[in-house]
């Protein structure tokens, strides 16, 4: 098994730690040609959604992780990974990969000063730490989409199909209980 991590912008290298943590191989996609590789899921990390974007379409790895995503291909987005994922923002007009059918809110609890961390139920997955670091939240979901994660009324995890998607930073804890979850779908 191997998983590539997103690691244009952001916390790659903590997911990186947590695989490795598991024994799992990952590398990192930085340049179009380390798609050239075989792998079996992606990790989309936290980090500043807007800059991974252009980063994504000026290295011209958005349509080409997009198809991938399209056929199948195991991903996890945290926190910026949800936004690059999520078909709709409320409160942005771009689109990135728009594969997951949420919508969600940027910054939905403020700007740094606004991070927490708490514990709360993860469907399929326990109860674990979560780090939310300007975190956004998913105010709607589509047809599919299951809620897995909730927060203090709000919706902080989604799961499609092949597709998890969470408003909370799980590499910046102790717990390898979210990498478990997300590599058992591989």
């Amino acid at each position: 098994m191997k998983i590539a991590v997103l690691a244009v912008q952001g916390a790659f290298i903590e997911h990186e730690k947590m695989l490795a943590q598991l024994g799992i191989e990952s590398f990192e996609i930085r340049q179009k040609k380390d798609l050239e590789q075989d792998f079996d899921g992606l990790i989309l990390p936290g980090g500043e959604s807007t800059v991974m974007g252009k980063l994504l379409r000026e290295l011209e790895l958005l349509e080409p992780l997009k198809e991938k995503i399209q056929r199948g291909l195991p991903v996890l987005g945290t926190c910026a990974g949800l936004i690059l994922l999520a078909e709709n923002l409320s409160n942005d007009d771009r689109i990135y990969f728009g594969t997951l059918p949420v919508t969600v809110k940027r910054n939905a609890y403020g700007r740094q000063l606004g991070s927490f961390f708490t514990k709360a139920e993860v469907k399929g997955v326990g109860e674990i730490p979560m780090a939310f670091i300007r975190a956004p939240y998913i105010e709607s979901v589509g047809e599919g989409a299951e809620v897995i994660a909730r927060v203090d009324g709000n919706i902080v995890g989604v799961r499609y199909g092949n597709q998890i998607g969470i408003s909370f930073h799980p590499e910046v804890t102790d717990s390898l209980a979210l990498h478990k979850y997300f590599t058992a779908m591989l």
